[in-house]
């Protein structure tokens, strides 16, 4: 804005005091002309100060209306802050026992990285911080990308999910035999902390884990939407589309908050058993394919059935505690065709069926979903 002051006044000097020869005659000294506005005062300085105005505009608003930022919904729809996207592992993380909630894993790993991606000087890796000897234990490649990292916010939230169960296994074991007491979740948490054997040795949780107890216990509440299985994205549709998974359709306990009667704890139960006898078929409600047929530890022998995309969100059933599997992963099933056989493996107290609907990654109520005559 100063450029051309300087150089005017210097070039007045130049003409005004400069010496002359002597006898000559001195010229008249005549004004500078006086130039018009320049360029950089018609052009370039009032776009600069519009480009201000504009930039301090935005400072206060937050930017233009109606211009939204393409990441920021997820965000904003986000538990916690947390990454929208991680709910649903978290959520399939915790289903690998019936101890450990998805707000426990995400208020651990708030505690531990405060879900930072980065390396401590300890050796401590991904947002689950876990270190080399741990990793090799309980990673995996979960989400099938062909590489399992704990960098990989997905894998380093399933193998935390695991590291959890395997503890809250032998914790719920030794309040069994009665060697300690206390609430499994606390009891589990220590365990992390401090180790088994430190908790056995106590017989309840050591004073050396009390302080991360109470660190994790403190960031429950900011997690506690993930426990809320389906905060309102999983309404069934209008017409219900599943048929009935078996022929005795008499429900033993809804889906919904309960205290699990074997384990005393009290979460979500995500889906609705049946009563039937021992042995009776299990069919699938939906056309789909198989993604998982395996024994796992809670829920015994268990089925899930993708049955693709509805309303643009992915559907999957479930069939859990069954005393026989009939199909295999990978497997394309008809609605109605066998899968299992009802039973009572994994944490059940006698022959059930444990059907749950999974909609877009939240377990959801079964009852809407199922046909009137199911």
């Amino acid at each position: 804005m100063n450029d051309e002051q300087p150089v005017e006044t210097s070039a007045r000097q130049s003409v005004e005091s400069s010496p002359q020869a002597p006898g000559a005659v001195r010229p008249p000294v005549t004004k500078p002309r006086r130039r018009g506005p320049g360029l950089f005062t018609v052009v370039v300085l009032p776009a600069l100060l519009t480009l201000s105005a504009v930039a301090g505009l935005l400072a206060l608003t937050g930017g233009l209306p109606g211009d939204e930022d393409p990441g920021a919904g997820a965000q904003d729809d986000a538990v916690g802050g947390v990454n929208a996207t991680y709910g649903p592992w978290l959520r399939r993380s915790a289903e690998a026992c019936s101890v450990v909630t998805p707000s426990v894993l995400a208020a651990q790993i708030d505690q531990l990285t405060g879900f930072s991606d980065e390396s401590t000087a300890s050796g401590e890796q991904g947002i689950a911080a876990f270190t080399a000897a741990g990793w090799r234990a309980w990673g995996k490649d979960d989400d099938g990308d062909g590489h399992a990292s704990p960098h990989d916010p997905t894998d380093a939230i399933m193998a935390l999910g695991r590291q959890d169960c395997a503890l809250a296994g032998k914790i719920t074991e030794l309040r069994t035999d009665g060697t300690v007491n206390g609430d499994l979740v606390d009891l589990t948490l220590a365990a992390y902390a401090v180790g088994t054997d430190a908790v056995a040795r106590a017989g309840k949780v050591p004073a050396a884990a009390k302080t991360y107890l109470g660190e994790v216990r403190s960031r429950l509440a900011t997690y506690a939407d993930f426990d809320r299985e389906d905060p309102g994205g999983g309404a069934a549709p209008a017409n219900a589309i599943l048929a009935a998974p078996t022929t005795t359709l008499t429900v033993t306990s809804p889906y919904g908050s309960r205290k699990h009667p074997l384990t005393g704890v009290t979460k979500l139960h995500t889906g609705m058993d049946f009563g039937a006898p021992q042995g009776a078929q299990v069919s699938a409600a939906r056309d789909g394919r198989v993604v998982f047929a395996a024994l796992t530890k809670a829920y015994g022998n268990r089925v899930v059935v993708d049955h693709g995309l509805i309303d643009g969100k992915r559907l999957e059933t479930t069939y859990s505690h069954l005393s026989l599997l009939e199909v295999t992963a990978g497997q394309a099933v008809r609605t109605g065709a066998p899968i299992g056989r009802v039973g009572s493996t994994g944490l059940s107290t006698g022959p059930h069926l444990h059907f749950e609907v999974i909609y877009d990654g939240y377990y959801t109520d079964p009852q809407p979903w199922l046909a009137p005559n199911a």
